[in-house]
């Protein structure tokens, strides 16, 4: 059975209370982590830096971008699977590949 796990960011005057009060307490990490169940490798994250994470700081490492766009040019019509055989990828890979790159389904004018 796979169960998809919503990620949940903290807010920020939240990790400010946290490590107020453990600084406040005396405490460890890892007692503050068993007060607050919060994972001590987030405590660690936050005491380094508070602010949370809005992108992904981290480039795309199955897909070629460049030849990607060049495809798309080539090939505006093809479906997502016909790119991925080109590419040597996933279907998935392309279709996060195109949203990263803001390309959206061709929408005509007009019905056929």
């Amino acid at each position: 059975m796979y169960v998809k796990i919503k990620c949940m960011t903290y807010s920020k005057d939240f990790r400010q209370k946290v490590l107020a009060y453990k600084e406040k307490k005396g405490l460890t990490f890892d007692e503050t982590s068993e007060h607050f169940d919060i994972g001590v490798a987030s405590l660690y994250r936050w005491s380094d830096n508070l602010e949370p994470c809005e992108t992904r700081q981290k480039p795309a490492t199955k897909v070629d971008m460049e030849a990607l766009k060049k495809d798309v040019q080539e090939y505006p019509d093809d479906y997502q699977w016909e790119r991925a055989q080109r590419l040597g990828v996933g279907q998935p890979a392309i279709h996060y590949a195109l949203k990263r790159l803001n390309i959206t389904v061709k929408k005509n004018a007009t019905t056929s």
